[in-house]
């Protein structure tokens, strides 16, 4: 048996010497004990946020459960090795330059990762800092109000003949302005810093109900077929009462959404079926008699597979989003054009299926599924709207088996400059 595939007998072997039950360890993290069983047992690949999960819950290092260390660290050694564009020659001595030098091997390694977590961190700010509305109006307002104090301050500073009603109005002004100034620099820190909650300042409508889904695990058993009666309407003016009308409207569709679908597909159906056979969606949809994207859909419900989604207009814009841990959508800025996403906007009723991984993020690999859904028209001369929805299951560890699509988040921070779909430099320039 290969190395990668020893992944759910090495989780068995730590959770036995931890002696935990099955069960308990199913509950900590989120599955259940059936899927563990079937994960323990090698039958179920495992990878992503799940994988983090039970290695957190178990107090070792992923690389412990997937491939050992040693495995882990030369792949981080390769890592390094393609970053600094060395030969394949060069690359290849990765595994006696660890043998020789296992310290300063480590040493590269801790490196590395602190590059790929700083790269995550430009990549997050230069897309705020680049493309969020928010963000530029919170400047423009403490540029305006700084601006109207200082203008405020001269008259009163450079003006001995001011009479005393005009400088009273003026000191009103600027006992106003500064006050204003005081608020608008504490939201802008607030903003900056994000507060935890489904209602940070400043957020924009699409981030409140992303914080709320996620604070729910994208998972509502009140609106699962069979469940009890509580509306989409009900939950809404519950829990959405302190968002923006525009996030409840948001919320309102994307709850409509999931309650069609729960009654197409219940949760637990699925759940059930694929404790029998693979993930595979477009099977899956063909066994359930339910359309492809309803199904990219329903398996993104399930945390067990640590899933990802992205959903698009026909313009392209990103109208939701399910994250997946090494894999970045934008919130403002315009997403690669390489992704399966758009393709599959291009050829409506097929599914496509790719395995790819985004540049300058350690090449963290998915398998994604991709369609378009084209909505039924009702009267002549309507256009027919249609929606792309893309679903990222994490690849299995250490597979290889598959060619690699490499894509980016964005232009602006992707580092691949011979890019025929580039649209604007990229800040991640590597002079050579």
């Amino acid at each position: 048996m290969e190395s990668e595939s020893l992944t759910g007998s090495r989780i068995r072997e730590r959770r036995v010497m931890q002696g935990l039950k099955q069960a308990d360890l199913a509950q900590s993290i989120g599955i259940s004990p059936s899927y563990l069983n079937l994960i323990e047992h090698n039958r179920r690949r495992i990878g992503g946020k799940l994988l983090l999960n039970i290695a957190a819950a178990l107090e070792v290092e992923p690389q412990a459960l997937t491939e050992g260390a040693e495995a882990g660290l030369m792949g981080i050694l390769e890592e390094a090795a393609l970053a600094a564009n060395l030969s394949a020659e060069d690359a290849s001595h990765a595994e006696a330059f660890a043998g020789r030098f296992p310290g300063w091997a480590e040493a590269l390694a801790v490196s590395q990762r602190r590059v790929a977590a700083l790269e995550r961190t430009v990549e997050t700010l230069s897309d705020r800092m680049a493309h969020d509305p928010h963000l530029a109006e919170s400047v423009h307002e403490l540029l305006t109000t700084a601006a109207a104090v200082r203008s405020t301050a001269e008259i009163l500073a450079g003006d001995d003949t001011l009479e005393r009603e005009w400088q009273d109005r003026f000191h009103a002004n600027l006992d106003s302005d500064s006050d204003r100034l005081a608020r608008s620099a504490q939201t802008f820190v607030r903003y900056l810093e994000q507060a935890k909650g489904p209602v940070a300042a400043g957020n924009a409508p699409q981030e409140e109900v992303e914080q709320y889904l996620e604070a729910h695990n994208f998972r509502f058993p009140e609106l699962e077929s069979g469940g009890g009666t509580t509306t989409v309407a009900e939950l809404v003016a519950d829990d959405g009462a302190e968002m923006s009308e525009a996030a409840r409207f948001i919320l309102q569709n994307v709850l409509d959404q999931t309650q069609q679908d729960a009654r197409a597909l219940p949760i637990r159906a699925l759940e059930d079926a694929l404790l029998s056979q693979p993930v595979e969606p477009v099977t899956l949809a063909h066994h359930f008699s339910v359309p492809v994207g309803l199904m990219l859909r329903r398996l993104a419900a399930l945390p067990e597979l640590g899933a990802g989604l992205v959903v698009c207009d026909r313009s392209g814009t990103v109208i939701f989003r399910k994250s997946a841990d090494g894999f970045s959508v934008p919130r403002y800025d315009s997403c690669c054009p390489l992704w399966p996403l758009f393709a599959a906007l291009g050829a409506p009723g097929t599914v496509l299926r790719e395995r790819i991984g985004q540049l300058g993020r350690g090449q963290v690999q998915f398998d994604a599924f991709a369609t378009a859904e084209v909505s039924t028209v009702s009267a002549y001369n309507t256009p027919a709207l249609a929606r792309g929805v893309m679903l990222l299951l994490p690849a299995p560890a250490g597979d290889t088996s598959e060619t690699v699509r490499a894509v980016g988040a964005t232009c602006r921070i992707c580092p691949q400059e011979s890019c025929s779909a580039r649209r604007e430099p990229s800040i991640m320039k590597v002079d050579r």
